[in-house]
């Protein structure tokens, strides 16, 4: 091949390469954003018995949630557990999103600076230990959300 051919040929593959690395960058992007569960923390309000906690859930998981439970950890403000709690968030369809509220009595949600999803004691639907492990948690307020 001569020196010319030669140029052109790793030029042509240069720009070949350069078309295709994006395509794979959002492929391998889209997989990751698949077989997720997404949890956000959403909102902290007062309510008549403590604080109203509301979450939006989105199964992305690869198959539906029956059933799920996560125990949570609230945290003060010297970095302590105030309280540890179980919620029922219930079924979790695939693809659809889910608005949960949890009434929490004695909770001031002032004092709540952190919150933790320490386990999900059920999770019906899934392979064991899916939803655990494919948990992805943000927060929409000032109050860290972790998983």
């Amino acid at each position: 091949m001569a020196a010319g051919g030669f140029a052109a040929f790793v030029a042509g593959g240069l720009l070949a390469t350069g078309t295709l690395c994006p395509a794979y960058a959002q492929n391998a992007a889209a997989a990751a954003s698949a077989n997720v569960l997404e949890v956000e923390l959403n909102a902290l309000t007062p309510s008549q018995k403590g604080c109203m906690m509301t979450f939006v859930a989105l199964n992305k998981l690869a198959a539906p949630v029956n059933k799920i439970s996560f125990e949570l950890a609230l945290f003060n403000d010297k970095n302590a557990v105030d309280k540890i709690t179980v919620l029922d968030f219930r079924d979790l369809p695939q693809g659809k999103k889910r608005v949960r509220q949890f009434d929490m009595p004695n909770v001031k949600c002032e004092a709540v600076t952190r919150i933790l999803i320490n386990d999900t004691p059920d999770c019906d639907g899934p392979a064991a230990g899916e939803c655990m492990k494919g948990l992805v948690t943000r927060s929409q307020i000032s109050v860290p959300f972790e998983g």
